[in-house]
């Protein structure tokens, strides 16, 4: 097949939805697919575009068998509405003309795949449909605006209902949804969208690349002089989502345990800030680094004794962090801060390979460190479970077989050589 990834997000973004399309769509092209990836030029997490990419307006690569076409954003390092907007906006304007570009040189997709976010996207991806009379698949990663509004990050009536109404657009003109969790699935027939409309299909992660390691082995911990310390570890986006100062308040209550220590693994601009949060409180434990190229991430997560997962209680339930799936393949114990009623918390609880406290509540997460600082038989239970857990359902290969399942019966449903498992899910549409 032609399978055309419209994902704002693509490698060498380290954290987030970058990883996970670029192993998608990797792994569509080992299978003989023509895979071709509309994408922006890469700016995450520190919203400005990668010095190699400044100055241009679009750029094509290849890599891995897949063909990247980019285009300028105006990434603006000032979080709220405005910067947002800007962003969107020209990533939905500029990024139409690489696609359609490959239509005129003969390259025409026989299906199109658009995560969201990016929300707006939904708009250039329907006139593809429209332009190539081809299906189209939302890979829903998050539910917005709500997600947006109830954090607080959107609050603008006008804003909330412009919002509002490009996402009913977005499932009305997808062809299918595909949802990462049941809260998805819950909230979206909610909203009145079918049920044989929307495919499960979880977030994955490379369980061969991230897999358990030695900690006495980790070059992370030996470079950070943490060979005899219980490594605590966040790492990923540090945004308004996660109250991530609840782990530095969780530090601040283990002062008196020296061989514990905070780790804080995330972009520059937002570890400064933390770190004059930490000099105000007088820590000592806390240890806040930049984020490690993607090909050192498996030996870092090796340096962790637990693994950390941060969310307030604004957060709704159906938002699911993707580095839960990370942490469950590491082989590490979870110790999830996390609503109970979300999807993170019951993942975490399912696997069988962690802890979920209170959110925002800083005395629960020490608490729940200590736990498994003074019980180590316990942690090393935890990973097992956490690490077959992540064999058995988030395995990158498991992920790539549904959506080539998905795409062979949107396209040629004569053709689908499927088990039961799967074809219950799909059903062949008219384009």
């Amino acid at each position: 097949m032609r399978i055309l990834i419209y994902s704002y997000n693509y490698h060498p973004e380290p954290i987030g939805i970058a990883p996970l399309m670029t192993e998608l769509a990797e792994g569509l092209a080992a299978r003989g697919h023509q895979v071709r990836v509309v994408t922006a030029m890469p700016n995450y997490p520190e919203r400005s575009i990668y010095p190699p990419y400044r100055g241009r307006l679009y750029a094509t690569e290849k890599r891995n068998g897949v063909t990247i076409q980019r285009c300028f954003v105006l990434a603006c390092q000032k979080r709220g509405l405005v910067g947002r907007l800007l962003l969107e906006s020209s990533f939905i304007t500029l990024s139409l003309w690489p696609a359609l570009s490959s239509a005129l040189g003969g390259w025409r997709p026989d299906v199109i795949l658009n995560t969201s976010p990016s929300l707006p996207a939904c708009l250039p991806v329907a006139i593809l449909k429209t332009l190539f009379q081809c299906p189209s698949v939302l890979n829903l990663q998050d539910i917005l605006p709500e997600a947006a509004v109830q954090t607080g990050l959107l609050r603008n009536p006008w804003a909330i209902r412009l919002f509002e109404l490009l996402e009913s657009f977005a499932y009305r003109s997808a062809t299918r949804i595909s949802v990462i969790a049941q809260g998805f699935r819950d909230n979206l027939l909610a909203k009145g969208v079918p049920e044989t409309k929307m495919v499960s299909v979880s977030n994955w992660v490379d369980v061969d690349f991230i897999a358990p390691r030695p900690r006495a082995s980790s070059e992370f911990r030996r470079r950070h002089q943490l060979q005899d310390k219980f490594v605590v570890l966040y790492t990923g986006n540090i945004a308004e989502t996660q109250g991530i100062r609840t782990a530095i308040r969780a530090a601040q209550a283990l002062a008196a345990y020296p061989d514990i220590r905070m780790v804080i693994v995330g972009e520059g601009k937002q570890l400064a800030v933390l770190d004059r949060f930490c000099q105000q409180l007088g820590l000592t434990n806390v240890l806040l680094l930049p984020f490690v190229p993607r090909a050192e991430l498996p030996d870092m997560l090796a340096a962790a004794d637990v693994g950390l997962i941060l969310q307030k209680h604004g957060v709704v339930g159906f938002n699911m962090p993707s580095k839960t799936q990370v942490l469950l393949a590491s082989g590490r114990p979870i110790l999830a801060s996390v609503p109970a009623h979300g999807a993170a918390a019951q993942t975490v609880m399912a696997s069988g390979g962690g802890i979920v406290v209170e959110p925002e509540n800083p005395t629960a997460l020490a608490r729940g460190i200590l736990d498994l600082y003074h019980q180590p038989e316990k942690a090393q239970a935890l990973a097992r479970q956490g690490r077959q857990y992540a064999l058995e359902h988030y395995s990158a290969k498991r992920a790539i077989d549904r959506y080539e399942a998905l795409f062979y019966a949107l396209t040629a449903p004569q053709r689908l050589p499927l088990d039961g498992d799967v074809v219950l899910a799909l059903q062949p549409v008219q384009k």
